[in-house]
């Protein structure tokens, strides 16, 4: 009998997927578990139609990724950390940190996405990957000012 996979089973087949399975196999535990349905014309129809929403939904969350990419790395996240003596910053910024600030500009990214290889630690600026959707990743700026230099610069103006 042949079938087409509606969930993804391990060892057996991938949503989408259409296989030769036993009679027995595929009634008594594919279709009957909600794993597969038997293919048919409208079986067949259906899963091309689903198949051409899918691709439809991909090429919209990527192109929307891809825009969200480029206004992401148009900025920089500034972070005002306190410092000891020669500049060295108490703590650290944590991907915690940064997921807040992203959402205190308005961009809605779950904090999982933010790749932080090492612990940001020194003043400057740090770059920090995000992954965004499939292969696309933005890498964003965070800087770190001291408390003291922002104070010293707002002064001055």
């Amino acid at each position: 009998m042949r079938v087409i996979f509606i969930k993804d089973l391990k060892k057996q087949g991938k949503k989408g997927e259409i296989k030769e399975v036993k009679d027995g196999f595929a009634n008594n535990f594919l279709i009957k578990n909600g794993y597969a349905v038997q293919e048919t014309p409208t079986s067949v129809n259906i899963l091309a139609k689903d198949k051409k929403i899918e691709a439809t939904m991909i090429e919209q969350e990527t192109a929307s990724a891809l825009k969200l990419k480029e206004q992401l790395e148009k900025e920089i996240f500034v972070f005002i950390v306190k410092t000891g003596k020669e500049d060295k910053v108490f703590g650290s910024i944590s991907s915690k940190l940064i997921h807040e600030e992203l959402i205190e500009k308005g961009y809605k990214i779950d904090k999982k996405k933010i790749v932080l290889k090492e612990a940001i630690d020194t003043l400057g600026i740090h770059n920090v990957i995000i992954e965004l959707y499939k292969n696309i990743k933005a890498t964003i700026k965070i800087q770190l000012v001291s408390r003291w230099e922002n104070e010293w610069k707002n002064n001055a103006s």
